[in-house]
């Protein structure tokens, strides 16, 4: 039983130990649990700064509801680093049922929010608790833009594009292997998921602040869709992103389909073996810290509707940073207050977006929106 109001699951990975950096900044006592404690141990003393002034605690819990329920009763949030979330999210999300304690993830895979959305989202409801898959930088910060968009009454179709400069981590390569193997991605068109062509390759983008063309993927088809198809404001969303890298944005098609082939005819059992060794070979290492100079990200919604149009850019940095404090500060929200929506929601929807942008702002990790609009 937990007696910290916060539990990190996977705190070890890169992801992980920046939610439990900004823990420690807002001052959360936090319990720091995954399958294996002297890793987790290591990756606090060695990767979060300030870790000696922490409020926290180090468990190591196994991968299996009654072990995760048990861990947990007695905190109020969970915040899962555990993925592909497809494959190990489901225990935890019936644990935190279990348990009584709000949800929190920053996966992107796409067919996992509509798991989380359609199996978990009533019961979560029921028990008044928050189920929010995909509080991470590459959702959150562009559901910001679109909502700072939406303010403007009348728009119903919303253009996401979402860049970032750096490399996947070892969990998100994996991810983006599996995800690609198993599901399909989808937009919204009159809140109807539409597949994207499997076969569309990468699209070049207009990426406001630069003459060069990006080029972008529909990476899984983001978590935008799903989250706003139950809105009554809008009525059909496409969501595109990348790095801002294009040599390795080129490589990861090529990368994707190659390791798709080769797996086509496998149980899926050794296709998830064969796909985490591929995953290992193109990326086995921790990325680097972050460095602001080059890690920026930049986010950009063009929001129409029958007479009006706004567009939206908020230029930032340090993707994986703002992560972990979407995460920390969205724990914190819910410590203090019940969320604005409970069962399946954004953070946007469980806390607000003009209080997510205020914290970003405010740590230094993106500037002032660029908001034009037409029609008003």
């Amino acid at each position: 039983m937990s007696t910290k109001p916060v539990v990190v699951y996977g705190a070890s990975g890169y992801t992980g130990r920046l939610v439990c950096e900004y823990l420690r900044e807002y001052g959360i006592p936090f319990v720091a649990a995954g399958r294996d404690a002297a890793k987790i141990k290591a990756s606090m003393e060695a990767n979060v700064p300030g870790i000696e002034t922490a409020d926290y605690e180090i468990v190591e819990v196994e991968h299996e509801v009654g072990a995760l329920t048990e861990l947990f009763r007695g905190a109020s949030v969970v915040s899962n680093m555990v993925g592909p979330f497809s494959k190990y999210g489901p225990e935890v999300v019936e644990a935190c049922l279990a348990a009584g304690t709000h949800y929190l993830d920053t996966t992107g895979e796409q067919d996992w929010l509509i798991t989380c959305d359609e199996r978990y989202g009533a019961d979560f409801a029921a028990a008044g608790l928050l189920l929010s898959p995909g509080v991470a930088h590459m959702y959150t910060t562009g559901e910001i833009a679109a909502e700072l968009c939406l303010e403007q009454p009348g728009l119903d179709t919303l253009d996401i594009a979402v860049f970032w400069g750096g490399s996947p981590t070892i969990a998100s390569t994996l991810t983006i292997l599996v995800n690609a193997a198993t599901s399909k991605a989808y937009h919204l068109q009159q809140n109807s998921y539409v597949e994207f062509a499997p076969d569309q390759g990468l699209m070049p983008l207009v990426v406001p602040g630069q003459h060069e063309l990006a080029q972008s993927l529909p990476w899984g088809g983001t978590s935008h869709p799903v989250w706003y198809r139950r809105d009554p404001r809008v009525a059909s969303v496409k969501a595109q992103g990348g790095v801002f890298n294009p040599a390795l944005m080129t490589g990861v098609p090529q990368i994707v389909a190659q390791a798709l082939e080769a797996t086509k005819d496998m149980s899926p059992q050794d296709r998830d073996a064969a796909l985490t060794e591929v995953a290992a070979q193109v990326m086995n290492v921790m990325p680097p810290r972050e460095n602001p100079r080059l890690n920026k990200s930049l986010d950009s919604v063009h929001a129409s509707g029958p007479l009006g149009r706004a567009h939206c850019v908020i230029h930032g940095n340090q993707n994986y940073k703002q992560t972990g404090l979407l995460q920390a500060y969205v724990a914190h929200s819910l410590l203090q207050q019940p969320p604005r929506r409970v069962g399946f929601a954004s953070a946007s929807q469980a806390v607000g977006h003009r209080e997510l942008l205020g914290q970003l702002q405010a740590f230094g990790l993106v500037g002032e929106p660029v908001i034009t609009r037409q029609g008003r």
